[in-house]
């Protein structure tokens, strides 16, 4: 299976492959993978991801599935790489990982089957579908500071095409320790359902990314931690925690909140009180 990564090289946006431990650019120009400043392996119009999917999420939080998927948007500016730093903001505590398996289209697509979404794709790459839980409360129904906030779409490391996606292991570590322990298998709607189910009234293009939802177990980190996702046969992602160097601006804007939503979200199954909420005064 081929693998595609985008690096600085002499200060050029270069396209590199993987040769073992080193990546060989077109002109033969080598460097060590260790060594190279990774780009996010491709350059979308736009990126966009599915609520829920794997049945241990699902499961986790004792809820249903709908019988259709739902999706929000991540704006391009919210993309990063791996080995790239992700900003928590000062003031903000409840930055959450979500280790998931990125689709990256190949060629336009627009009212196609399921059957004929494959032929659409160039391939995948890993991702971590970072959520800032403290906007939740104003930010649940377009998800736009949760998930859109800038750093919080790390991908990579590289683009692999010719990926069978059945029956593969997704394993998210922090510092070392795994967190994270999901299979494709669970995924209610594979990759080709996915990209067709959007591509009825989307338009997507080459470059775009479709994010495939998480497995059981998203929950917070913290600054001076190092996330690391695993998906068999697409690598391993990494990114560290860092603090914002600003706080959240006080003087407009929805300011972080601690509610029963944010923390039953944040935490899941490890919240005692999942699913109680206060009554109303």
């Amino acid at each position: 299976m081929p693998e595609y990564r985008r690096i600085l090289l002499d200060g050029a946006v270069v396209q590199v492959t993987v040769d073992g431990d080193e990546l060989v650019a077109a002109d033969g120009r080598r460097v060590k993978t260790e060594d190279a400043q990774h780009l996010p392996p491709v350059v979308p119009s736009k990126v966009i991801a599915v609520h829920l999917n794997h049945r241990s999420r699902v499961d986790e939080f004792d809820i249903d599935l709908p019988d259709t998927p739902t999706y929000f948007h991540k704006p391009t500016s919210a993309l990063n790489s791996h080995q790239g730093a992700i900003v928590r903001p000062e003031g903000c505590k409840w930055l959450n990982y979500e280790g998931e398996v990125a689709i990256v289209i190949g060629k336009t697509a627009r009212n196609i089957s399921p059957a004929e979404a494959g032929e659409y794709i160039a391939g995948y790459t890993v991702a971590n579908d970072y959520g800032l839980h403290d906007f939740r409360d104003t930010d649940a129904g377009s998800m736009l500071r949760v998930k859109g906030s800038d750093t919080l779409c790390p991908l990579g490391p590289g683009l692999v095409a010719d990926w069978d996606f059945h029956g593969k292991s997704l394993r998210t570590y922090v510092n070392g320790m795994v967190v994270q322990d999901g299979s494709t298998d669970e995924m209610k709607w594979d990759m080709h359902y996915l990209v067709a189910d959007i591509a009825r009234t989307i338009t997507l293009y080459p470059g775009d990314v479709l994010l495939s939802g998480t497995p059981a177990n998203s929950r917070p980190v913290q600054p001076g931690d190092v996330v690391e996702v695993e998906v068999e046969g697409l690598g391993r992602l990494t990114n560290h925690i860092v603090t914002g160097p600003t706080s959240i601006r006080t003087d407009v804007g929805a300011q972080p909140t601690e509610s029963e939503e944010v923390l039953s979200t944040a935490l899941g199954g490890d919240w005692e009180f999942r699913g109680i909420r206060p009554p109303k005064r």
